[in-house]
């Protein structure tokens, strides 16, 4: 299969969800009234932070070493942020934002996992790596936690786009269209949980339970 799977599609897919991921990790830093070295630092690490650990396992050059336009809009997302106040981001506005972000990689990370002949099962995973690694990153380099720790739905999200992409693939349908399909999908989800809190069950001890019954 061939391995340049990047058609304009997946291009401007792809800067979209760098840009939004390294608005995220730009934010974090300037809620905690860091330096815009620490800022840029943050948004790049957040932005590619999950991309690049997917080419590393499934044996692909780093994607943004020879892009000439992925440090760029990571730096230029920092740069932007430290002249805007943070309350503007506040409320669900950057959430939704991050939902778009999260689908759209969770398709790039699948179909370039294909491209390289990964089968079906690893390749959704691979999509949801590349969609939340990055977050997680972030995160931990932060100290606070993880939206991944919590019952709503996030990377079901990230699940739900990378599956359709590697089904449509296997079908075959058109791919522009399979790709913005899944992402619609999954962005779908994400938005309804972030509207309606919704959540998958959490983890019940029977053993705790039965003793609280007794």
């Amino acid at each position: 299969m061939n391995q340049e799977i990047l058609t304009p599609v997946l291009d401007w897919l792809d800067l979209i969800g760098i840009g939004i991921f390294a608005l995220t990790g730009a934010l974090v830093a300037a809620r905690e009234q860091q330096t815009f070295v620490t800022m840029g630092f943050f948004a790049l690490v957040t932005g590619v932070g999950g991309g690049t650990v997917r080419d590393l396992l499934i044996g692909a050059p780093v994607f943004w070493i020879g892009h000439p336009w992925v440090a760029a809009v990571c730096l230029g997302t920092a740069l932007l942020t430290w002249f805007t106040p943070t309350r503007w981001w506040d409320g669900k506005l950057l959430d939704f934002a991050d939902g778009l972000g999260l689908t759209a990689y969770a398709v790039i990370g699948a179909a370039k996992a294909l491209s390289y002949g990964v089968p079906p099962i690893p390749a959704i995973l691979m999509g949801v790596v590349t969609g939340t690694v990055g977050g997680i990153i972030r995160d931990m380099i932060a100290g606070r936690p993880s939206i991944i720790m919590r019952p709503e739905l996030y990377v079901t999200a990230a699940a739900l786009s990378a599956t359709l992409a590697v089904v449509g693939e296997m079908i075959p349908l058109q791919r522009g269209w399979v790709w913005v399909v899944a992402v619609t999908a999954g962005y779908a989800l994400r938005a309804a949980a972030i509207h309606w809190k919704l959540a998958l069950p959490a983890y019940r001890d029977p053993l705790s339970a039965t003793n609280s019954d007794s």
